[in-house]
C-alpha cells in the first residue's frame, strides 16, 4: 500500500475532527489580528474538538507568544495551530519495536470490551509480520467464548499460530504455555489478549498480577510492552480508561482505534499532553494494514485541516 493511500486513508478518518475545529476557527479570522478575543475563540475551538483543557491552553499561550498583535490569516492560523499540535504529540510518538532478548518479546494487550482489542492484536501481529518477525497470539481473555473464537479466526486470517484454552479457563496458565511454546519455537513476539473487564477492578488488578507473576518466573523482563487499546469514539472517556488501567496493570504504551468513525479525535491530543505515555500505532478503519505506527506531524496537520 503506497504512503499516499495511508495519507488518504487518514485524512478521510480524520475529516470529521478536522471540519469540526475547522467550523469552530473559520470566521475566528478573515485576516485579522491575533488578539485576546481571538485567542479566546481559538482556545474555544479546540476543547469543542476534543483536544482537552490543557492541550487546548498551552497551544493558545504557544499563539499568544509567538504572534500575539501579528495580522494573521485563517489558514496562517491553522498552520500555527497544527505546528503546536505536532510539538505535543512529537514527543509520545515511539512505535512498538521488538528488541527483547532472550525472545519472545511479550506485549501485554488490554482495553476494555468493543475498544477494537481483538482486531487491533491481528493487525498488529500483521504489522510485525511486514518487518519479517514471527510472532504467536494468547487468548488470555477466558471470560468470554466469543473473545477466543474471534482470536481464533484472526490467527487463521493473518497466519500465525495461537494458545488457547477453555472458557473461564485460568489466564495465568494460558499464558505460562504460550511463553513457553514461544520460547521452543524461537518465536520474537508474543501478542497477549486479556479480559477487558472494569466492572470489579480488584478481580482485573488480581489477574493481571498473577499474569505478571507467572511471566516474571519464565522471563523477569516480560511483560515487556503493556498496550492500552482505546477507541476514539469515546472522546474524553476515553482518558478515564488511561487513569484506570494505569492503576491496574500499569500502561507502557497506548493504541487509538477507529479515528474513521468520529470528530474526536482531538483526544489523541488530550491524551499526550495529559499522560505523555507513548502512543505507539493508530487505527483508521477494519481492514488489516489499517493499523499504522503514529505520525505526529502528518496527523496535526490532518487534525488541523491542512494536510
Amino acid at each position: 500500500m503506497s504512503a499516499m493511500s495511508w495519507k488518504e486513508r487518514l485524512f478521510g478518518g480524520f475529516r470529521k475532527t478536522s471540519e469540526r475545529l475547522s467550523e469552530n476557527l473559520t470566521g475566528v479570522v478573515g485576516t485579522a489580528k491575533l488578539d485576546n478575543a481571538t485567542l479566546d475563540d481559538v482556545e474555544d475551538a479546540l476543547i469543542v474538538s476534543d483536544l482537552g483543557p490543557a492541550a487546548a491552553r498551552r497551544i493558545r499561550d504557544k499563539l499568544a507568544e509567538k504572534r500575539f498583535g501579528l495580522t494573521i490569516s485563517e489558514r496562517e492560523l491553522k498552520e500555527a495551530v497544527a505546528e503546536e499540535i505536532a510539538e505535543i504529540l512529537r514527543p509520545v510518538a515511539k512505535p512498538l519495536e521488538i528488541t527483547a532478548f532472550p525472545r519472545p518479546q511479550v506485549l501485554l494487550v488490554i482495553g476494555v470490551n468493543g475498544s477494537g482489542k481483538t482486531t487491533t492484536i491481528a493487525k498488529l501481529a500483521h504489522l510485525f509480520q511486514e518487518d519479517d518477525y514471527s510472532v504467536m497470539l494468547a487468548a488470555g481473555d477466558t471470560f468470554r467464548a466469543a473473545a477466543i473464537g474471534q482470536l481464533k479466526i484472526w490467527a487463521d486470517r493473518v497466519g500465525v499460530p495461537i494458545v488457547t484454552g477453555p472458557e473461564g479457563g485460568d489466564p495465568a496458565s494460558i499464558v505460562f504455555d504460550a511463553v513457553k511454546r514461544a520460547t521452543d519455537t524461537g518465536i520474537d513476539a508474543l501478542i497477549v489478549d486479556t479480559a477487558g473487564r472494569l466492572q470489579n477492578k480488584r478481580e482485573l488488578m488480581d489477574e493481571l498480577a498473577k499474569i505478571r507473576k507467572v511471566l516474571g518466573r519464565l522471563n523477569p523482563e516480560a511483560p515487556h510492552d503493556v498496550v492500552l487499546v482505546l477507541d476514539a469514539t469515546n472522546g474524553q472517556n476515553a482518558l478515564s480508561q488511561i487513569d484506570v488501567f494505569k492503576e491496574v496493570a500499569g500502561v507502557t504504551g497506548l493504541i487509538m482505534t477507529k479515528l474513521d468513525g468520529t470528530a474526536r479525535g482531538g483526544v489523541l491530543v488530550a491524551a499526550a499532553e495529559q499522560y505523555g505515555l507513548p502512543i505507539h500505532a493508530i487505527g483508521v478503519g477494519e481492514k488489516i494494514d489499517d493499523l499504522r505506527p503514529f505520525d505526529p506531524d502528518l496527523v496535526a496537520k490532518v487534525i488541523a485541516g491542512i494536510a
